[in-house]
């Protein structure tokens, strides 16, 4: 039976992992490479590392960090962050990466995304749309780790990423990013509806119930989230959690 994979999203800051809330007051959370130890003993379904300062910084994530990553990780991992050449992308490919996670790059540039997807397939090339509103107007994609208004609507850029040849989108809602109160949902519907590749949800899930509806009513094929697989109880401990295999077969079957 299918079931839909559940995606821990961990934040790189300064070769240390971070939480943030609406893309901003980041807290350090601890090591990487322990975090994906402990994923292991989990048996989470994948991975994904995103380097938050490396575009700003005009540089990609470390390919020593992936090599090391892929070192000791068990499942699928992909990895994000300043990512803006074919060089770069074959790099941390054979450094151990599934996949990579294109944003800025494949919004400012869209041949960008068909050029990898040419050269390395499809599979490999999975596109983060980040988006929010102004105060004034419909919501939009932003870029630059969410500092840089597009002016495009989420919908025609995933259709565009589609065309160019990305073989997954993930959708994350800048405004519900940490706040543990749900996804956004009619987003994560809008674009699921539009096309036909995978969509990810990110943004905003703090129980199990907020992946289910996801699923169910945002028509995801996976969902992802941050600080609900990185804290517990009410003064958010930081304490690395994951569903058991038996509690999502039987999130998803129900």
């Amino acid at each position: 039976m299918f079931r839909p994979r559940v995606i821990p999203v961990l934040l790189l800051q300064n070769k240390g992992l971070v939480k943030s809330i609406q893309f901003k007051t980041h807290r350090y959370i601890g090591d990487p490479i322990n975090a994906v130890r402990l994923f292991n003993d989990l048996h989470a379904d994948e991975l994904i590392f995103l380097d938050i300062l490396a575009t700003k910084e005009k540089r990609s994530i470390s390919p020593d960090f992936v090599k090391s990553v892929g070192e000791e990780a068990n499942m699928p991992f992909a990895v994000g962050g300043g990512i803006s050449s074919i060089s770069q992308i074959r790099e941390i490919l054979h450094a151990g990466a599934e996949k990579v996670v294109l944003n800025t790059m494949a919004i400012q540039h869209p041949g960008f995304v068909r050029q990898a997807a040419d050269t390395f397939g499809s599979s490999t090339i999975t596109v983060c749309i980040d988006v929010k509103k102004k105060f004034i107007g419909p919501e939009q994609v932003w870029t630059m780790a969410a500092s840089k208004a597009s002016g495009k609507s989420p919908v025609s850029v995933a259709v565009e990423m589609e065309k160019q040849g990305a073989g997954e989108l993930i959708i994350q809602s800048i405004e519900k990013d940490g706040m543990m109160q749900g996804y956004d949902i009619p987003l994560i519907r809008k674009i699921s509806e539009a096309v036909t590749i995978p969509v990810v949800a990110l943004g905003g899930a703090g129980t199990e119930i907020d992946l289910k509806k996801a699923i169910d009513e945002g028509y995801a094929s996976a969902v992802a989230a941050g600080s609900m697989f990185v804290y517990h109880g009410p003064r958010n401990a930081v304490l690395v959690n994951y569903l058991t295999q038996q509690q999502l077969a039987g999130l998803f079957r129900s």
